[in-house]
């Protein structure tokens, strides 16, 4: 499950909430490096905003339908192999950047060169990737979506040498095209089978035969790896080129969904395979191939077949595979390491938890064959160690009682790694470097406080950083990699100078003690014209999921539509509860087997908390949330004590046995094994007790919560003749966007709000 999309215009991109280290959310701004750290106690009085008069109004068609207010940032970014110059796109065109300058060296690809050569029609490209030597480019055009993450297209080989640009293939779209480390061939899936193609000749083979839709799967995932565990192209190259490591899935005894496209006379019924909680999922292999012998090997992945085989790839040794094992509660995962030949196993590591183990990223195999890095939560934190390559630990490596939330990466020119932790508060994001011999950690942040997220060079000499605070857009700026910058890249200066037209309210952080007497952190944003001898009514906005946060030094989802909300004369508040992330396990995992219980007493507590401010209308307050938002604000409108006089919720879970094996089980475990946890916190279950105005959103097309969720919640709320809000999106999918939609869908609820807040 993920958050849904960040509301920043029409034109810009998208990004999404993801369980787990995941949380990447992008919003605009004003006031660059003004960063407001304050923390207010109950009953203080604030300071009111300082009047200033700006002429124009913020309107939802300029939010929602234009690009009016998005920012700018680096597109395309890829680090070159020198690890002395970097990529991206400008205007259609692939520019070459000097890392030490920061300046164009040169074009490598002009928009409108990708000339297909047998129709000779001018394609766009829509993505592009180097081989290892970086001579040819692999260049996408015409993608269309699969599912959220998966996408298949047409792939154009350009020789940089040359400047012959060949297809890659004639067969029909491919997903998931990459080359191979000597840049001598290219794999992709069409069909659910695997083909490998030559590009000296551009001769096509196809390795896998057995590959049928909604049957079985090669070289990519199924709906629901791809949804959870986060990873869609299911084949790994070995280092010397020589094999292919991949997946088969076979999910013919998965439970299928049928759901209706409307898009004709007749509806067309779409059918896939979705394993919901308690359902059978996929059997899942590993399969080594041998290009040279033409031969495949199965890989012994373990006696359990109800199993999840979340990760897989080759350490450095071209010899050596390894995977990651997991139970189906996901609160065990094994390291195992194989060796190609004898296809022999051994498990070096064990992780284990009470409750889950999350499955990340950072996994990395040293080049010296010795060592590797891997992370766990095993001392109540995020922390990465290093390990003997038998699995003996050696030693933590990151500093304590603070979770690591990116790890970029080991030099091991210099024995450093780079990693990021939530520091110096769970809101925000710095940047360190460390040796690997465990002496003290080195921050390269700098006196500033935020949130910085970074982008190394191949060689690690130098990084991009992207940076913001509560109250700016991205500043995005090029540094060595000791910390000084060479130059800023993007600062936004142009989104700032709109944005000053405009009544921008500031942001800033509160905190209060709640019901279990932890400290909860908030965001709240104030009308413009503030005034502490009036009350405002109160918009809550909750996402709420297990690792998920809100409340982080950034602008964050939805800012310009609560700047809006703020100038029609409401206050915006978001309280991150327990269950939330990146503060330590114990925080984020004691809703385990009870997802909604302690969450909503944290909602609960939050609007307690608001009314005993002296400017809030106490009996107005609302709450807004999507997916396992909408959950949440669901949940409160029916078991809110009367607390909510409105909720809106899109998009929303409705019961947790509707939604998939993987995620659900994870903080659930089965049905049949948590029933009553299950059917407690379900908004369905308490539909007659609704005492709040509720408006419930949803896509008919939404392949991940299902429509089925709203359908089955209208039906408990009209058998309890209980009176609601209902709109649905045709043919429209969980993000519920394209088109007019994201503003019609906006409109309806601001509409709501005014009506009933």
């Amino acid at each position: 499950m993920k958050f849904p999309v960040s509301t920043l215009g029409a034109s810009a991109p998208i990004f999404f909430e993801k369980i787990g280290r995941w949380p990447f959310m992008v919003g605009l701004g004003l006031m660059v490096g003004l960063a407001t750290f304050a923390v207010e106690s109950r009953g203080a009085e604030p300071r009111e905003p300082r009047k200033k008069s700006n002429p124009k109004k913020l309107e939802l068609q300029d939010i929602f339908a234009s690009p009016k207010f998005g920012q700018r940032g680096v597109s395309g970014l890829r680090s070159m192999t020198d690890g002395e110059h970097y990529t991206a796109v400008s205007k259609g065109h692939i520019i070459r950047y000097a890392y030490a300058t920061g300046k164009a060296v040169d074009t490598l690809f002009r928009s409108g060169q990708l000339i297909d050569p047998v129709s000779g029609d001018t394609l766009p490209f829509d993505d592009y990737h180097f081989c290892s030597r970086e001579q040819r480019m692999l260049l996408s055009t015409k993608t269309e979506p699969i599912y959220r993450h998966s996408s298949r297209e047409f792939n154009y080989v350009f020789d940089r040498g040359t400047g012959q640009i060949n297809r890659l293939s004639r067969g029909g779209k491919q997903a998931f095209a990459q080359f191979s480390p000597d840049g001598n061939k290219a794999a992709f899936m069409r069909d659910n089978n695997l083909f490998i193609i030559d590009l000296s000749t551009f001769t096509e083979t196809q390795i896998t035969n057995d590959g049928r839709i909604n049957e079985v799967i090669n070289g990519g995932t199924d709906w629901v790896y791809e949804e959870e565990f986060g990873f869609t192209r299911a084949f790994f190259w070995s280092p010397d080129s020589r094999r292919l490591l991949y997946y088969r899935f076979d999910e013919r005894e998965v439970p299928e969904f049928v759901m209706p496209l409307f898009n004709g006379l007749y509806p067309e019924p779409y059918r896939f395979k979705y394993p919901k909680a308690g359902e059978k999922n996929a059997v899942v292999e590993l399969h080594l191939y041998d290009l040279g012998r033409g031969t495949h090997q199965k890989l012994d992945v373990g006696p359990e077949v109800d199993q999840y085989i979340a990760r897989a790839g080759w350490t450095s040794d071209a010899n050596r595979l390894w995977f990651q094992r997991v139970n189906r509660h996901q609160n065990r995962v094994e390291l195992v390491v194989a060796d190609a030949h004898s296809a022999a196993t051994q498990v070096v590591l064990t992780d284990s938890s009470k409750a889950w183990v999350d499955i990340l990223d950072d996994l990395t195999f040293l080049k010296n064959g010795r060592e590797f890095i891997w992370s766990s939560e095993k001392s109540g934190f995020q922390q990465l160690y290093i390990h003997q390559i038998d699995g003996r630990e050696i030693r933590v490596l990151s500093e304590p009682n603070r979770d690591v939330t990116d790890f970029y990466g080991v030099d091991e020119t210099t024995n450093q790694i780079y990693y990021a932790l939530a520091d110096p508060s769970p809101m925000e994001r710095r940047l360190y470097v460390q040796s690997l011999d465990g002496s003290p950690a080195r921050s390269l942040a700098g006196p500033k406080r935020g949130k910085t997220r970074a982008f190394f060079s191949s060689t690690f000499r130098y990084y991009i950083r992207q940076y913001t605070d509560i109250n700016s857009p991205a500043v995005w700026s090029l540094h060595h990699s000791d910390g000084r910058e060479i130059r800023v890249l993007e600062d936004n200066k142009a989104f700032i100078s709109q944005c000053a037209q405009y009544p921008i309210a500031p942001r800033s952080f509160f905190s209060f003690t709640g019901p279990s007497g932890d400290s909860l952190n908030g965001f709240m944003i104030r009308p413009p014209d503030f005034s502490a001898r009036k009350k405002y009514p109160v918009l809550m906005f909750v996402y709420g999921g297990p690792g998920s946060q809100t409340v982080d030094a950034s602008l964050g989802q939805y800012y310009m539509w609560f700047q809006y909300l703020a100038q029609e004369g409401y206050m915006v508040v978001s309280v991150d509860g327990r269950g939330t992330g990146y503060r330590g396990a114990e925080f984020k995992k004691c809703t385990y087997l009870q997802l909604g219980k302690f969450e909503l007493e944290d909602q609960k507590a939050t609007a307690r908390y608001l009314q005993g401010l002296p400017f809030v209308d106490a009996g107005r307050i609302g709450i807004f949330g999507w997916s396992y938002g909408g959950y949440m604000s669901s949940l409160a409108a029916v078991q809110g004590d009367g607390l909510f006089k409105a909720a809106v919720a899109v998009a929303p879970v409705i019961n947790w046995r509707y939604y998939d094996s993987i995620y659900t089980e994870r903080f659930m475990r089965t049905p049949q094994e948590n029933a009553q946890g299950y059917d407690d916190n379900s908004p369905s279950t308490y539909a007659d007790r609704l005492k709040s105005a509720y408006l419930l959103i949803h896509g008919t097309a939404d392949d991940n919560v299902h429509f089925q969720n709203a359908l089955v919640m209208t039906q408990k709320l009209t058998e309890a003749n209980r009176p609601f809000d209902f709109m649905a999106y045709t043919d429209k999918n969980h993000g519920i966007g394209g088109g007019n939609t994201r503003l019609h869908l906006f409109t309806t609820i601001t509409q709501f709000l005014r009506e009933n807040l």
